[in-house]
């Protein structure tokens, strides 16, 4: 196998935009909810936003939320786009389409025994935290094998881009630790070597109000 590639690939992270389920706070895990009609009209605006950065292309997960979005900024920036199931959402099992005030009501020790488990959070069913980072690795370690030197824009899940980040920084996962990630922002990240390296978390506002 030929060694990775030393020149540096860079990754810029988001979310997708918001959909019916999260409109519902409901967990949505691998199911799929439509993007509201206001998530829609979100995603074309942040590909105006986008407009002028230096992307080459852009990877997606390829569940239908993130698709949706990404084919919707898509319309702009008319890249060439790729899908990769291993940006996919952690698998929720059991909890997937469950509301967190109802999995809280019904009985709150479960919930709270898992989230105390940091890197190990295992919903019943589900996937933990530490496979949804070797995944989410792997795609993007693979990609930079795929296209060296490029910048791509990577529209994927917030399970995926904590997972991602936090291992990078090395954080613990737990509930006590002060939030890292701004809500609408691209985080960057590089792969140079095989290595994968934060470059610039929040380092870009998708908020319409500060890009009117």
């Amino acid at each position: 196998m030929n060694a990775p590639p030393e020149v540096p690939t860079f990754f810029d992270l988001m979310r997708h935009a918001p959909t019916v389920w999260n409109a519902q706070k409901r967990i949505q895990g691998q199911a799929d909810a439509p993007l509201t009609p206001a998530g829609e009209s979100l995603a074309r605006r942040w590909g105006r936003i986008l407009q002028g950065q230096p992307y080459s292309r852009i990877l997606s997960s390829d569940l239908g939320r993130a698709l949706a979005t990404a084919e919707a900024l898509n319309s702009t920036l008319g890249l060439p786009l790729s899908a990769d199931p291993r940006l996919r959402e952690q698998d929720w099992g059991r909890w997937t389409g469950e509301t967190l005030a109802a999995l809280m009501a019904r009985d709150p020790r479960p919930l709270a025994a898992a989230e105390g488990r940091g890197w190990d959070f295992r919903p019943p069913g589900g996937e933990s935290r530490r496979d949804v980072w070797r995944r989410g690795r792997a795609a993007l370690v693979a990609a930079a094998r795929r296209w060296p030197g490029e910048t791509l824009l990577v529209v994927t899940h917030e399970g995926v881009i904590k997972c991602l980040t936090y291992r990078l920084t090395a954080r613990r996962f737990l509930p006590s630790e002060a939030p890292l990630l701004r809500p609408r922002h691209l985080h960057r990240l590089c792969v140079a070597g095989g290595d994968l390296t934060p470059t610039a978390l929040n380092r870009l506002s998708l908020d319409p109000v500060r890009n009117p």
